[in-house]
């Protein structure tokens, strides 16, 4: 008999446990696999922050992707019953009822727009692609004096070097609640300052936003930051859907799931991607990323296929080996971490590190497509030996 598998979102991995499920599917697993999406495009989230800059990159048919015996459904998810395993879907007016026998919710995460008042109303996210097209219509058509980023983590600052790169002479700021690059060793936050200092970007660091009005930014010491468009990169959201369905969830709407990617609470749902809270090598909650996507979505399909075939699956928590961030489009930092992803003491930086992180983006879209990789060979060769010879001389 066989089994129906449904993929609830098509990004990086929700694409990965499609893919991945189709795989075993053609090697004997009795699994029938659709995917749902709300588009029948898959977007390089990555990339969205080159989208504001104006550039217009990261968007490719899904069809380019699936294989042909995955079913697409277009629409966007409305409510799941775990109980009676069924998910509601809509395309325009119509709502289908589509039924499965197990799970895996991969519907991602949205910019946590709402934290302060008015930056629901006034600041634009990068979260998604219409956000990041707007954006960059809007600072084309506009010409703003001011552009105020706010979040001083990785997304925020590939944001705000992207923007001040593409717009010299456009007076840029950058705001976060702690250090610009927390994460990062010593070294790589001093190149990422010098960076921010050669763009001209004015940072704000430890600094607290109460909230974003049309014209400025209000700090919660109360002074003002003149701000003609505010970026809002400060957190992410998951949709209220996995608690509403019954999963068992954190505090922040994250589904609980064991080491292969199943839901605590519902046997027959797989979660995977910003919507899972899973356990790193250290016990601690795994941070949202496209580098954690991507082996959970292949994780829950191995498990699916894995126990289907009567087999346990391999539940080994998964581990970190770098955090890529693009500075613009001719410089980037690579730090080095350790599989808990504390940073080693040794990071890339420059023009080699642009060409590393442009070497990850594409060849995670490249896996997706069946490939291994997309760049070029010297690129991909230098790189690949850069990451040798770091990681042996930081062990």
């Amino acid at each position: 008999m066989t089994h129906e598998l449904l993929v609830l979102g098509g990004g990086y991995a929700g694409l990965a446990a499609a893919r991945r499920a189709a795989h075993h599917a053609r090697g004997g697993a009795a699994l029938r696999v659709t995917l749902v999406n709300a588009a029948d495009t898959f977007v390089e989230r990555v990339r969205l922050h080159e989208v504001a800059a104006g550039r217009g990159v990261g968007v490719h048919p899904l069809s380019a992707s699936l294989d042909p015996s995955v079913d697409l459904v277009v629409g966007r998810v409305e409510s799941v019953d775990a109980d009676a395993r069924t998910v509601d879907v809509r395309a325009g007016d119509r709502v289908r009822t589509l039924r499965y026998d197990t799970l895996v919710y991969a519907l991602g995460s949205t910019g946590a727009a709402d934290a302060v008042p008015g930056a629901a109303e006034h600041a634009a996210t990068l979260a998604g692609l219409d956000g990041a097209r707007a954006l960059a219509l809007r600072i084309a058509r506009e010409r703003p004096r001011t552009v105020t980023v706010v979040g001083g983590g990785l997304t925020g600052l590939e944001a705000v070097t992207e923007i001040a790169e593409a717009h010299a002479g456009m007076d840029v700021k950058l705001v976060t609640s702690g250090p610009v690059a927390a994460g990062l060793d010593r070294r790589g936050r001093a190149h990422v300052l010098r960076v921010l200092a050669r763009l001209d970007v004015t940072v704000h660091e430890h600094t607290r936003v109460a909230a974003v009005e049309a014209d400025h930014v209000k700090l919660e010491d109360g002074s003002l930051l003149d701000s003609d468009v505010t970026v809002w990169n400060a957190g992410f959201a998951v949709s209220p859907m996995a608690a509403g369905a019954g999963l068992t969830v954190d505090g922040h709407g994250r589904a609980l799931v064991d080491g292969s990617q199943r839901s605590l609470s519902h046997p027959d749902v797989y979660v995977v991607g910003d919507a899972a809270h899973a356990d790193a090598v250290d016990g601690r909650e795994l941070r949202m990323s496209c580098a954690m996507g991507l082996p959970m979505g292949w994780a829950a399909a191995d498990a699916v296929a894995a126990r289907l075939a009567g087999r346990e699956p391999d539940t080994t928590p998964f581990g970190y080996m770098n955090q890529c961030v693009s500075l613009g489009r001719r410089d980037g930092l690579i730090q080095f971490v350790r599989p808990d992803d504390s940073p080693r003491r040794l990071v890339l930086t420059g023009r080699p590190a642009a060409w590393y992180k442009e070497a990850v983006v594409s060849s995670a879209y490249g896996g997706l497509k069946g490939r291994g990789e997309t760049v070029s060979g010297p690129y991909l060769a230098l790189v690949r030996g850069l990451a040798r010879r770091f990681l042996r001389r930081a062990a």
